[in-house]
């Protein structure tokens, strides 16, 4: 599940709403299906007055911009979720009105708990990826697949990984880089894993159904060595 906070459209107060919702590439996506109910919730009401929302799914939280999909990609992604999800086209055949499709895209920020300095911020988001990852792997090894939820987790464990790589590359490093040049080889070292993880977590994306230990264990080995090497080389910076 996700908790989106929106800003009430009438109060200007946060307001927080537990949505399911379903990981596509670098957005996350929720319906506003009211379980079939003839009005629109009341969040997305509000993120049509203000689309600034804040996303938390327990392993990472993040600001974000809320876009309402139109037309034919309404449509073609809202097809997509009823076959990924069976009960969505129940819902929209409880009401007359279109159900509508909320793609949650990341903005930059700080990482979560930045405010305790980034070194253990770094840390905390570190080790909540070591935690799920191994969670992922017992479920892998213990049954050979994955149920529903942790497809589900799998996803945006995937997704995680993407969005604090993508914040480091595009924030943490050039600003290191800014105040220590000498980090510039450990950086680029640090850069190229990043590029050799994405590439794992793409063809990880594609196998959530299959057998996936392997796969599981090969991102584990090279996450891990990376997440070392990290922090042995930027804390001591932040």
């Amino acid at each position: 599940m996700l908790l989106l906070t929106t800003t009430g459209a009438r109060t200007g107060q946060p307001r927080t709403a537990i949505l399911g919702y379903y990981p596509d590439g670098d957005r996350v996506l929720v319906v506003g299906s009211a379980g079939g109910s003839p009005k629109h919730p009341a969040w997305y009401h509000n993120l049509l007055a203000n689309p600034e929302v804040n996303v938390d799914l327990g392993l990472f939280s993040y600001p974000a911009k809320a876009v309402v999909l139109r037309g034919a990609e309404r449509d073609e992604v809202f097809a997509r979720l009823v076959e990924a999800d069976p009960g969505w086209g129940d819902y929209q055949q409880r009401t007359t009105r279109a159900l509508p499709v909320v793609a949650l895209v990341q903005q930059p920020g700080p990482p979560p708990g930045a405010e305790r300095g980034f070194a253990e911020a770094l840390k905390t988001i570190h080790a909540a990826f070591r935690r799920e990852l191994s969670l992922i792997r017992h479920e892998v090894a213990t049954s050979g697949t994955l149920g529903a939820q942790l497809r589900i987790n799998c996803l945006t464990v995937c997704q995680g990984l993407h969005y604090h790589h993508t914040g480091e590359s595009t924030g943490l490093f050039p600003a290191l880089l800014a105040q220590h040049p000498e980090l510039a080889d450990v950086i680029a070292v640090l850069q190229a894993e990043h590029d050799q993880i994405a590439v794992l977590l793409a063809e990880l994306e594609k196998l959530v159904s299959t057998d996936l230990l392997d796969q599981v264990d090969e991102l584990i080995a090279q996450l891990n060595a990376h997440l070392d090497r990290e922090e042995e080389a930027l804390l001591p910076y932040l």
